[in-house]
């Protein structure tokens, strides 16, 4: 079998341009306004959505990335829920998806492309969507991700500029996906433990979706490139508030916080600490290396969701029962004050 992890350096969200970078080329754009674009990209959210009517709205997203394992079914599954998790981010429902393709077609035979795109369209169906076609360019190395239709109530949307001081902050999936990608590559990590994360990237985030509907959730993003201090930091500005993280709640994958401790942290990591530490934040957190893992690049990780404190422990009772074992109550959100992050 073709090994996909000896086309790149960087797989996976941590292929991503820094956040500092990218906020500074947004900054020298003109944003768009329309009077039915209910999201854009001012508010640096996961998805744009659009106003169809005063039932419907569209949310219309894209993510593709470099190959992130080795397999290539397990890859275009990745690929695939990744980019559905900016639908589930919003809060909506998936309803078709078009391939992004760039494949080199004279150095990885095709039979591995076959497999990357039945990966991805085996976890479009499982979202309950359709695959309805594409666009391929030959280029190396290799890089699949989709872009996503969904569809959403407008008075059912989430927005990670949502969140309202007394907030509980829950995580739905365990984080160090890079450290433990990183790991692999060097044989530092267990196969058991490799597998674990191979499971967690693949679980879609769709269940968590639904269940923020029902419980009217206002605030969440997805945790990918930026690591879950990067994201946390832009949904604390987008929000003008405070977010305060326990370290010690935050799950971690099995051999993360090992691998961490003998120094085996991705550059990414490091782009992450250097954009969260430009802003107001407070690191008051024992761990060096539990602290360096909430900046390690995730991806296909899980949501971070604001909810209402009255509701917190039902919610989090029915995600546990929805296939996400390791959902956690990690921190709060406060009111803004010269701090808009602080770590324990």
């Amino acid at each position: 079998m073709f090994d996909l992890m000896t086309t790149v350096e960087y797989g996976g969200c941590s292929a991503k341009l820094s956040p500092a970078q990218l906020d500074e080329v947004l900054k020298s754009l003109q944003i768009p306004k329309h009077k039915n674009l209910i999201i854009g990209s001012d508010t640096h959210d996961d998805a744009a959505v659009y106003k169809i009517n005063e039932e419907q709205a569209i949310i219309f997203t894209t993510d593709f990335f470099p190959p992130v394992c080795s397999d290539p079914y397990d890859f275009g599954q990745i690929a695939a829920c990744n980019a559905l998790s900016d639908v589930y981010a919003m809060g909506g429902e998936a309803l078709m998806a078009l391939n992004l393709i760039m494949f080199p077609s004279t150095k990885i035979p095709i039979e591995v492309l076959k497999q990357i795109l039945s990966g991805g369209q085996d976890k479009v169906l499982e979202a309950g969507a359709i695959t309805v076609g594409g666009h391929t360019i030959d280029d190396f190395p290799p890089k699949y991700g989709l872009a996503v239709v969904g569809m959403i109530h407008p008075k059912q949307i989430v927005s990670n500029a949502g969140a309202k001081p007394g907030d509980m902050l829950i995580l739905t999936k365990p984080i160090g996906t890079g450290v433990i990608l990183a790991g692999k590559r060097l044989n530092m990590v267990s196969v058991e433990a490799y597998n674990n994360t191979i499971y967690n990237m693949k679980l879609l985030n769709k269940n968590a979706s639904i269940l923020m509907r029902k419980y009217e959730v206002k605030c969440a993003t997805d945790i990918t490139g930026f690591g879950l201090l990067g994201h946390a930091v832009k949904l604390a500005r987008e929000s003008n508030v405070c977010i305060n993280i326990d370290s010690e709640k935050v799950p971690f994958l099995n051999e993360a916080i090992r691998l961490s401790e003998l120094g085996c942290l991705p550059g990414a990591a490091f782009r992450n600490q250097k954009y969260v530490e430009s802003y107001p934040a407070n690191f008051s957190c024992k761990s060096y290396e539990k602290k360096m893992l909430l900046f390690d690049a995730q991806t296909s990780g899980g949501l971070l969701i604001c909810i209402n404190k009255g509701n917190v422990d039902n919610f989090v009772k029915e995600l546990k029962a929805s296939n996400y074992p390791e959902v956690s109550i990690i921190g709060e959100v406060t009111n803004k004050n010269k701090n808009i992050l602080n770590i324990f």
